[in-house]
Parts: C-alpha cells; structure tokens; sequence
C-alpha cells in the first residue's frame, strides 16, 4: 500500500485538486493507497514516522512542495521504509537533484516503476534537512520572495524576491570552519548543499550529490552591489563554482559563525548565530 502524504491547505488546495488526478489512475490500475491529510506544520512528521512502523506500507508518498517534502523525509529517516515525491508546490527543488519528473501525473508513473535508493539527509544544530541551507545574498531572495507569493504563483515569485534582493542585499561577515580548516571575511552567498538547487531552480551548487556521504560548500566572497547582476547569468547557468570569487569545498562538518545570522533551512528561514551542518549518509530511502 501506498500512503500519500499532503498538506490541504498548501497551494490553494493544489495538492488535493494533483491528488484527484492521482486517485483515478490508482484506482484503474488496482494499486492499493490511503491518503493522509496533515493539520498543521510539523505534521506530515508525525505521520510519516507512524506509517514508518507498519509493514503493510510499501512507500509514503509526500504530495506537495519542499516543505512537505522536508517534513515528510524528516519522519522517515533512518526508518528504512521508502518515501516517493509528487511535486505539487512552487519551486519543487529537490526533485531536480534526484531525478523525479516535475509533472505529477509522470511522478506517479516513476514512482510506481522505479525501486527505492539510500540518499543522504543533513541536521543543522538540531534541525533536519534534505536539500539546501546557508545565509546571504540567497536568503535576501528568499525573504522578498515570501511576501509575493501570496499574490503571485509559478516562478513569479522568484523573479521579484531576486530583484528586490538586489537593492536591499548587505553582505554577511562570517566566521567559517569545515573539516578543521578556518577562513573569516565577508561573503555574498554560504551555501552548504546536499542538493542543488535553490529558489525555483537556481543551481546554487551544480556538483552537489545527494548520495556521496559529503556536504558541499560554496563560498562566493562579497562584491560591490552594482556588479551583483553580471554574476546572476553565470549563476543560473551553473557556472557559479568557476568564479574567481567561488570557494567550493567538499566537507562532513561546516560550522558557521556571525553576529544575527539568517539561516536557510530548505526553505524556511531562521534567525541564528552559530550553526553546525552535519552529513548524515544514506539516511534515507527515496523512490528515485
């Protein structure tokens, strides 16, 4: 049986309306299946840690963006169970590292032809993550972009919260310390990626592998506000880690050190000073 995950209220109900779809190809196959609605933040968690533990469950089934998706991995992690993924949110950044298709109806399709892979998660201080964490000029983006989407959908969004970054962005002076080694400066972008990919599909770290064991981080060192924009194609071309002013380094343990920190955790921020990101490797099984 397959157990389908999904936040209702999300997206404007998008989840439910992608899960009809779903049920009518469920049901002329003959696969068996239950959907599980979550009731508030932090709950597809708890429901993905419980059907962790029955055997009659073959895969839990996250339907939604990249919040469910980090929710629901949450809850699995080191269970053993396998968990699928249905995009159904804005950016659906973490499929694009892992190979699932974008469109719902061929995700189910995978998900029902392909066997489920160890893949690595990652905790910040206590925190769990799946794809991408890290502070800067990424994180300014992330903060415009959240007041738009409630007016606007698709990569709209995005679009607006990087122009708006570029205005207000400040650098960030950090203190930061992997695998023993120390450097201190200003940066524009700390990135530390198991994934690729961030707000929308910026390739913030191209070479990412979500199952090598290790974490990559991507230093960009500051510069001048009116320079910022001729580095964004690079950017969103992948070329990021050829810049002269790129760091990229392969690492277990990143520890980052500054005075009121926003941090990126998949997705959400939150205010921090001194942050510890761990690899944790082939923690998770992902239909993939």
């Amino acid at each position: 049986m397959y157990v389908f995950l999904l936040n209702p209220a999300a997206g404007s109900g998008r989840p439910l309306r992608i899960m009809q779809d779903l049920e009518a190809v469920l049901r002329e196959r003959g696969v068996p299946y239950r959907i599980e609605p979550s009731k508030s933040v932090g709950h597809c968690t708890e429901l993905a840690r419980m059907e962790a533990a029955n055997p009659a469950v073959t895969a839990v089934v996250a339907v939604g963006g990249d919040g469910t998706v980090s929710e629901v991995a949450a809850g699995l992690r080191g269970t053993g169970k396998a968990m699928g993924i249905i995009p159904a949110g804005t950016g659906n950044d973490w499929i694009k590292s892992v190979g699932i298709p974008p469109e719902p109806l061929k995700a189910l399709e995978f998900l029902l032809a392909h066997e489920a892979r160890p893949v690595d998660t990652g905790t910040v201080n206590d925190r769990f993550f799946v794809n991408v964490c890290g502070t800067g000029f990424d994180v300014t983006v992330l903060d415009y972009t959240l007041k738009f989407k409630d007016r606007f959908h698709g990569l709209t969004p995005y679009l607006l919260g990087l122009i708006n970054a570029i205005s207000h962005y400040r650098p960030v002076r950090l203190t930061v310390t992997w695998d023993g080694q120390t450097e201190e400066g200003l940066y524009l972008v700390c990135s530390i990626a198991n994934g690729r990919f961030i707000g929308g599909g910026i390739p913030i770290c191209p070479a990412a592998e979500p199952a090598d064991g290790m974490l990559d981080l991507v230093l960009i060192q500051n510069v001048k506000r009116w320079k910022i924009p001729f580095y964004l194609p690079g950017l969103m071309l992948s070329r990021d880690l050829k810049f002269s002013v790129t760091k990229h380094v392969r690492a277990r343990c990143v520890r980052i050190q500054g005075e009121n920190l926003r941090i990126n955790i998949d997705g959400e921020i939150v205010d921090e000073s001194d942050v510890t990101f761990e690899i944790h490797p082939a923690s998770l099984l992902l239909i993939s």
